[in-house]
């Protein structure tokens, strides 16, 4: 019998989850404070609708995903630690890094599950490039550089940077392997006190860099992430039709009679096998619950996403 999951939180990342879920035969129960709009969801999915305050209580409900407004996850994960629950916490998992840490070490501590919502990371197309960095295709990776633009949407409770760029910042680290040594942010608010545009710039011992652009305040869209190696340069664009969504630019530079020469070839593109990142996901939460793996996008790895957002934070006053 698959795990009987119950999702914390129905506005739209949460709604998104319902649906998934049911579709995978997991979902169990749904909760939100506004009692009614969980009673409508319960409804169209058949499902149960608990209140908030009974949910970690209920013996047939193992496992919860808690997709609320993020100042609360820290406080809803450690709870459900303590009720023995497995999670998977959305991005992000906390507004400070003490609060995801004890968030982090509760689970540990109850030797439960914790996930956290960085869905890109099971992206085919993503999966497929850390395949080719892995089998050295693209030669010794040197920079890595992604952007995140468009327009909104906006939150009360956090700026572009940490509304958007976790999910890079999730991907740059599994590239790299390693934390950064140096963190730089640069960013602009426009609509008020908050960054709708940041910049961050990183440095790792590898000597490998890193640059992240995150607006929520351009009128065009983007979601590009972009690798350079020493034999090729790889593109993920999310934006692409699946059959051009990973690219390769394979290329040579070298000097010639003191002169830089160099030769590029026209992108080749990888196939990529099509499939929606949040099912991936919830099947990789489903199987972390059943086998006891650690999963991919772990507690550890959201601490140093927010040890990143935290210094590359820009305060507007």
């Amino acid at each position: 019998m698959k795990p009987r999951i119950a999702v914390l939180g129905c506005g739209y990342w949460g709604s998104n989850h319902i649906r998934t879920l049911k579709a995978l035969g997991a979902l169990h129960a749904v909760s939100d404070i506004n009692g009614p709009r969980a009673e409508g969801f319960a409804a169209d999915h058949d499902v149960l609708a608990i209140a908030p305050d009974d949910v970690l209580r209920r013996d047939d409900v193992d496992a919860v995903v808690l997709a609320l407004p993020p100042q609360f996850h820290s406080e809803i994960a450690i709870r459900a630690a303590e009720h023995g629950k497995d999670m998977l916490v959305e991005k992000p998992i906390a507004l400070s890094v003490p609060d995801a840490r004890r968030a982090v070490a509760a689970a540990r501590t109850h030797g439960r599950v914790f996930m956290v919502g960085h869905v890109l990371r099971y992206h085919p197309a993503f999966e497929k490039l850390k395949a080719l960095i892995d089998a050295g295709e693209l030669g010794e990776v040197k920079y890595i550089h992604s952007h995140r633009l468009g327009l909104g949407k906006f939150h009360t409770e956090n700026d572009a940077l940490w509304d958007l760029a976790p999910h890079d910042l999730s991907m740059i680290l599994a590239i790299t392997g390693e934390a950064p040594v140096e963190v730089r942010g640069e960013g602009a608010a426009v609509v008020d006190n908050r960054s709708d545009l940041a910049h961050v710039h990183m440095r790792f011992a590898s000597g490998l860099s890193g640059h992240l652009f995150a607006s929520r305040l351009t009128p065009y869209r983007e979601r590009r992430l972009t690798v350079v190696g020493t034999k090729a340069m790889a593109v993920f664009d999310d934006v692409e039709p699946w059959q051009r969504k990973l690219a390769v630019y394979r290329y040579a530079v070298w000097q010639d009679s003191g002169q830089w020469a160099f030769t590029a070839e026209e992108p080749s593109y990888v196939p990529v096998e099509e499939g929606m990142p949040l099912t991936r996901e919830l099947q990789h939460f489903l199987r972390c619950i059943e086998t006891r793996e650690e999963p991919r996008t772990g507690g550890e790895e959201a601490i140093q996403v927010l040890e990143i957002l935290t210094a590359g934070s820009v305060n507007h006053g």
